[in-house]
């Protein structure tokens, strides 16, 4: 009878210990996400964006212009799955946050403002006085939040006159492009906000707004 009564208590332990072990075990981890269903964003070269404004009078401009960071971008990239978080990686790092300083560099130049053979010719263009009367602005964007950034450096700024095709003519309206190089401030500035370029008018009308986002 003692065998038995030996034999019935080291099941009961066994059992116990089972049923531990069975509770300690970790919860398995997430399946990796199929190739397949990944988006990967690469941002070698930084931020790129254009957008196109208007203004009264018949004058249509296009906004072209990028944000980089000395060797920030360089392998940068971003990967989105469904149901997760996007996550931004250089190799194996994550990355979370701006780099101290980004640099802004745009154009503003003519566009028309229909692509129609029937506009060719009528639309007017715009001059050093009308450029010389906007308001630019930058914002932080987080969700609907906008954050003025007041502190930023213009660190160039250039009018270059666009050569027409036929040199010899004296009767075309003077064509001009416009080159700005702004030194942002974005030290703890997290990835997922947007630098947002705003342009208006002097009577305060949006004429054209653009989005640098990751």
């Amino acid at each position: 009878m003692a065998f038995y009564r030996h034999t019935a208590i080291l099941l009961a332990l066994a059992a116990l210990l089972t049923a531990a072990a069975t509770r300690a075990t970790p919860a398995p981890a997430p399946a990796p996400v199929p190739a397949r269903e990944k988006t990967v964003w690469n941002y070698d070269g930084g931020i790129f964006f254009d957008t196109d404004g208007a203004l009264t009078g018949g004058f249509c401009f296009r906004v072209v212009g990028r944000v980089t960071a000395h060797d920030f971008f360089e392998d940068l990239k971003r990967i989105d799955a469904p149901g997760l978080n996007s996550i931004f990686r250089r190799g194996k790092e994550a990355v979370t946050q701006f780099p101290s300083q980004l640099l802004l560099q745009f154009v503003i130049h003519d566009f028309p403002c229909a692509m129609k053979l029937q506009d060719i010719g009528s639309r007017n263009y715009l001059t050093r006085a009308v450029v010389s009367n906007l308001r630019m602005s930058l914002y932080w964007k987080r969700g609907l939040e906008l954050r003025p950034i007041s502190d930023y450096k213009v660190q160039a700024f250039h009018i270059r006159r666009i050569i027409p095709f036929d040199v010899s003519a004296t009767d075309l309206p003077e064509k001009l492009e416009w080159s700005y190089e702004m030194e942002i401030p974005s030290e703890g500035v997290p990835l997922t906000d947007s630098l947002v370029l705003i342009i208006r008018t002097p009577n305060d009308q949006v004429a054209a707004r653009v989005a640098a986002r990751m």
